[in-house]
């Protein structure tokens, strides 16, 4: 299994913090973000590589992390840079396309986990995996989240008895579930050649729900339930809260 980190966001909500340095990268206590994630997927025996997709404007100080990553963590599982060639906001290429472009770029013909760069979790990934070999199918994760407007800002499933999705709504104004949608995925070897074709079928481009939106039409997605909670960093004050949380 390879796990597929999208890192290729400006974070403009962060300015002028991020504006020249990567959000994935700010300093939680002594670990950055990205650190604290791979630190856990590195105790994961099913996945052999990180795969990093960046922009061109970070990619130098992505590269130089994980030099420096290299040479204090011996246990870290390889890693891979990719540059998506963007330099702003505005030309990004979306957490869609780029996840298609570290697939092509690396050649990947495995299982792909895919994960958000800019959370924190107080919880271990090692369940994520094991149901996803449980289940055999791609899967998704979900949370129960009781607040209709944070529903309404987020990827929200139907599931049935047996948690496989039945339906996905992005941001949807009347929710069909309170089953909310983390950005965090496994797809299966199998659906790979769905998951690179779907540019082609209107799958949108921006967010990585949009992926697990239009699979669920065309592949038989199952719905994990967060074993604890995440912390989603996005603004200043998102940011000193989980300094003082977790730092």
């Amino acid at each position: 299994m390879k796990n597929i980190v999208i890192a290729a966001g400006y974070a403009t909500r962060l300015y002028p913090l991020t504006e020249h340095f990567p959000k994935p990268l700010l300093k939680i206590g002594s670990h950055s973000i990205l650190d604290r994630l791979l630190d856990d997927i590195d105790t994961i025996d099913e996945v052999d590589e990180h795969i990093i997709i960046t922009n061109h404007k970070f990619a130098n100080q992505f590269k130089e992390w994980m030099e420096e990553r290299k040479s204090e963590n011996s246990s870290s599982k390889p890693i891979r840079i990719i540059d998506d060639g963007t330099e702003t906001n505005e030309t990004r290429l979306g957490a869609v396309r780029d996840l298609l472009l570290a697939i092509e770029t690396c050649q990947v013909d495995d299982d792909i986990m895919v994960l958000a760069a800019d959370n924190l979790l107080n919880f271990k990934l090692q369940g994520f995996v094991d149901y996803f070999k449980e289940k055999g199918t791609s899967i998704i994760m979900c949370h129960h989240e009781p607040q209709l407007y944070r529903l309404q800002r987020t990827g929200v499933i139907a599931v049935d008895d047996d948690m496989r999705v039945l339906e996905m709504q992005e941001k949807p104004e009347k929710p069909v579930s309170n089953w909310a949608v983390p950005p965090f995925y496994i797809y299966k070897k199998e659906d790979l050649p769905l998951i690179r074709d779907c540019m082609n079928h209107g799958c949108g481009a921006d967010a990585p729900g949009n992926l697990a939106h239009y699979l669920t039409d065309v592949t038989t997605l199952h719905a994990w339930i967060m074993a604890g909670s995440r912390f989603d960093i996005g603004s200043m004050d998102s940011l000193e809260e989980a300094r003082r949380l977790f730092g």
